[in-house]
């Protein structure tokens, strides 16, 4: 099991940076302070601890996936539309049981993309997948533990039991990984005994009298 990435994808959007003007939003897609705050309010929910989300940040950012070359700024979207078919998979696949907090979040969190009059219309095109695609960024803590599981999980079905039972392969998939951890932790056991400082007769911790 490795340790899940922050963000979907190794390069996070630019999101809490304050170095670029605040420039005004196209007419097709002003959105107004109340629906910035329920949008505010549902990445929060998904991910208490997350960036804040308001007019200026979001202006900000549109700005800088407007400035992209088409192809590079189609990569961003893309990249994490990626991510979020994997967490569809992940919800749909009977042999991986998703925890309940994550399948709860993860509902709101498709509910909010499948609708297409969101915060940024989707009709707007690729800037109507701003909204979308932030909202996957900031809500991503919320499933990156559980995602990578699954991702780890699918590799292992794969390469060693394509055909086994749901309940069977997930509980093999599970010993197999905490053996893992366990043999880890003995090396790490190993390693600090071996290197542990040791008392030379002259510095020994006693004194006789």
């Amino acid at each position: 099991m490795r340790m899940p990435h922050p963000t979907p994808t190794s390069q996070p959007l630019p999101f809490e940076s304050d170095r670029a003007p605040v420039p005004s939003l196209e007419p097709a897609m002003a959105v107004t302070p109340a629906a910035i705050a329920a949008f505010d309010a549902l990445v929060h929910e998904l991910h208490p601890d997350a960036a804040r989300v308001d007019a200026t940040r979001l202006q900000r950012l549109a700005t800088w996936l407007s400035a992209m070359p088409k192809e590079d700024a189609r990569a961003v979207v893309d990249q994490r539309l990626q991510r979020l078919q994997e967490l569809r998979a992940m919800l749909a696949d009977p042999d991986w049981d998703c925890e309940p907090g994550v399948r709860a979040r993860l509902d709101k969190l498709l509910a909010y993309v499948d609708d297409g009059d969101d915060l940024i219309p989707d009709r707007i095109p690729l800037l109507g997948l701003l909204d979308d695609v932030l909202l996957i960024e900031l809500a991503w803590p919320a499933f990156a533990e559980e995602a990578e599981d699954y991702r780890d999980f699918c590799a292992y079905r794969e390469l060693r039991h394509p055909h086994a039972n749901g309940a069977e392969l997930r509980a093999s998939w599970v010993r197999e990984r905490l053996d893992e951890i366990a043999l880890l932790q003995q090396r790490v056991r190993v390693h600090e005994h071996h290197y542990a400082p040791a008392f030379h007769a002259a510095q020994s911790p006693f004194r006789v009298t």
